[in-house]
């Protein structure tokens, strides 16, 4: 809601900063006086200048293993260090050193395991969101013991899989075992463990949420994406996705879309993008047409591209 002049009842008032005056424009009446400026009283032209002259720090981070709020000393440049003695240098340069130690275990164990995470989130160019759940999650598993007796490694890799089905972000186990050098097997027996110690309740993984994604690598319009959706739709409601793989059954519905938009992929294109087999691919097919009574129109897709 405007100001208005309590004199003139006029909306047309401005603000003076050098005066720190409120003023109406109507009758010059001054309507509040030595006001307070809550602005920078420093500008800045570039991102350097305004790095250098910013006095605060960064934004809480869980991903940090200070969570971004600790300072570092001498970052602002060595200029000044010849006006000093040679042992006053020494001792800079060794609390400088000091600093950068970390001490107690916790956090050693922390930032080796945060930058394995950034590691690992990079090559598999997830979000920060992703990155920030998966530290939270870490964060909890280190206070209450769970990475005692497991490899670093694991763990991380275990949250960061907890984190992209919590967010709905499809990564499979194969991708995160191969991004992060960890057998599968180990990976999904700390994800249950932890999940199951720190009371994380995740619904299952849906084969929709990887349609988009493996469409994209195929290269496939959003007519097959939409068509594939629909079948799984389908298939969810004839119970055909239960207890099923979900990337072998978004990847048998992206087969049959595509057939029938008459942009066809063959079985094995797809399986190398899904990361399944021909075999489970043929069989969820062979499930889907049945099931779901398209078989005459995937014949009939089949002899038009013969």
């Amino acid at each position: 809601m405007a100001e208005k002049c309590p004199e003139c009842n006029s909306e047309s008032v401005s603000f003076d900063s050098k005066r720190a005056e409120t003023v109406c424009n109507k009758c010059g009446i001054v309507i509040d006086e030595r006001q307070i400026d809550t602005t920078q009283e420093w500008r800045a032209f570039d991102y350097e200048q305004r790095k250098k002259r910013d006095r605060t720090g960064s934004f809480l981070t869980y991903t940090r293993h200070d969570k971004g709020l600790s300072t570092s000393i001498g970052d602002q440049g060595y200029s000044d260090l010849y006006k000093l003695s040679p042992s006053k240098r020494a001792s800079f340069y060794r609390l400088k050193r000091w600093h950068k130690q970390v001490s107690t275990a916790t956090e050693r164990n922390l930032r080796f395991a945060l930058s394995e995470l950034d590691r690992i989130s990079s090559t598999l160019s997830l979000p920060k969101n992703i990155r920030e759940t998966t530290a939270l999650i870490y964060r909890k598993a280190v206070t209450k013991g769970l990475v005692r007796g497991r490899s670093m490694e694991s763990v991380v890799a275990a949250a960061l899989y907890a984190a992209c089905r919590k967010h709905n972000v499809p990564r499979t186990l194969d991708e995160i075992a191969e991004a992060s050098n960890v057998k599968k097997r180990e990976i999904g027996r700390t994800y249950r463990f932890i999940t199951r110690e720190l009371k994380i309740r995740l619904l299952p993984t849906s084969p929709i949420d990887y349609i988009s994604r493996f469409s994209s690598s195929l290269k496939l319009s959003p007519l097959v994406q939409e068509e594939a959706i629909k079948i799984l739709k389908q298939a969810q409601e004839h119970d055909l996705v239960s207890g099923r793989g979900p990337t072998g059954v978004a990847a048998a519905a992206i087969y049959v879309s595509s057939t029938l938009s008459n942009e066809k992929r063959t079985q094995r294109e797809v399986a190398e993008v899904a990361g399944v087999t021909e075999v489970t691919i043929r069989n969820r097919y062979k499930e889907l047409i049945e099931e779901l009574g398209i078989a005459d129109k995937m014949s009939e897709a089949s002899a038009k591209d013969d």
